[in-house]
């Protein structure tokens, strides 16, 4: 069974840093598509960061603040969020997907999420 749990998810003032874990299980994370992903109530979800085979890849709205990577020995995925600003208010993500997937911002896995605020 694939688990994906995710954690350290706060409130955060802006221009402060944060940084969300990924514990996965049940899948082989060093040739899988591994992303963060995040969504706001009422809006559609948007990819934020993805990483394979130890290449990352992100979007316009974050590249430059955070840096995705992975700790292959924990089976972690982990996403550093530096500068945030409270667009980056979110609901974050953890997703798996296979390799072919990843150039589509597609997964096949999910976790449950963890809520990342950014208030003054």
């Amino acid at each position: 069974e694939v688990q994906l749990v995710e954690s350290g998810g706060d409130l955060v003032q802006p221009g402060g840093s944060l940084r969300l874990s990924c514990a996965a299980s049940g899948l082989p994370t060093e040739t899988y598509c591994m992303a963060w992903y995040r969504q706001v109530s009422g809006r559609e979800r948007e990819g934020v960061a993805r990483i394979l085979l130890g290449m990352p890849a992100y979007s316009e709205a974050v590249k430059g603040r955070f840096t995705i990577s992975q700790d292959k020995d924990k089976n972690t995925l982990y996403l550093h969020m530096n500068n945030l600003l409270p667009e980056d208010t979110a609901m974050y993500y953890c997703a798996a997907g296979e390799a072919w997937r990843c150039g589509h911002w597609e997964a096949s896995y999910w976790g449950q999420g963890t809520q990342v605020t950014v208030d003054s």
